[in-house]
């Protein structure tokens, strides 16, 4: 396997590309190849299997959508509070509409795992890493809120991106406004 990280993530965000306007369908490693506009076999290099590639995939998702350690350290100055909570929710959607491919590439990846096992476990491990780290990093900051608190956010936050990246039922409400009634009604 290849170690160029550079070019690895290169090929990566090109699969994200590749998923996010094809589906899982079209993710193969030629369509990764032509998005990526690098010799054939060069994503085979990187990733030998399908599952590998998904792997990396995931990886990558994870870097582009973590937020900066300038942002986090910002924002641990502040008190906390719940205004400070939902500052942090309206930036994580931000963070997930702005990199709009990478959403996408998530939910397609989301609803391949209904159906494949093999990346439900790879898929789900990764959720859960991520769940566990922000109800940490929630409890680490003294904001509002725990760990049923933290799940309710993420099964809105899925359902609000979901709504906000493909047909949505009310393109007139604010967004910031859903955060600030979702908070208003999930924190104790």
């Amino acid at each position: 396997m290849a170690r160029n990280e550079p070019r690895r993530r290169q090929i990566a965000d090109a699969g994200l590309a590749v998923l996010a306007r094809e589906g899982s369908r079209g993710l193969t490693h030629r369509a990764v190849d032509a998005e990526a506009e690098v010799p054939a076999g060069t994503t085979s290099n990187y990733f030998r299997s399908r599952e590998a590639l998904i792997e990396g995939l995931v990886d990558r998702i994870g870097e582009r959508l973590a937020p900066t350690p300038e942002d986090l350290e910002r924002r641990a100055e502040i008190t906390p509070s719940r205004e400070l909570f939902a500052d942090y929710i309206r930036d994580i959607v931000r963070r997930l509409t702005a990199d709009r491919d990478v959403t996408l590439a998530l939910f397609e990846l989301r609803l391949e795992s209904a159906r494949r096992p093999e990346l439900a476990a790879v898929l789900g491990a990764w959720q859960r890493a991520g769940f566990d780290a922000d109800v940490a990093f929630n409890t680490r900051a003294g904001l509002p809120g725990g760990r049923r608190e933290i799940a309710l956010f993420h099964y809105a936050i899925d359902g609000l991106l979901l709504d906000l990246l493909t047909t949505p039922i009310d393109p007139e409400t604010s967004t910031d406004d859903v955060i600030d009634d979702l908070v208003a009604g999930l924190l104790p």
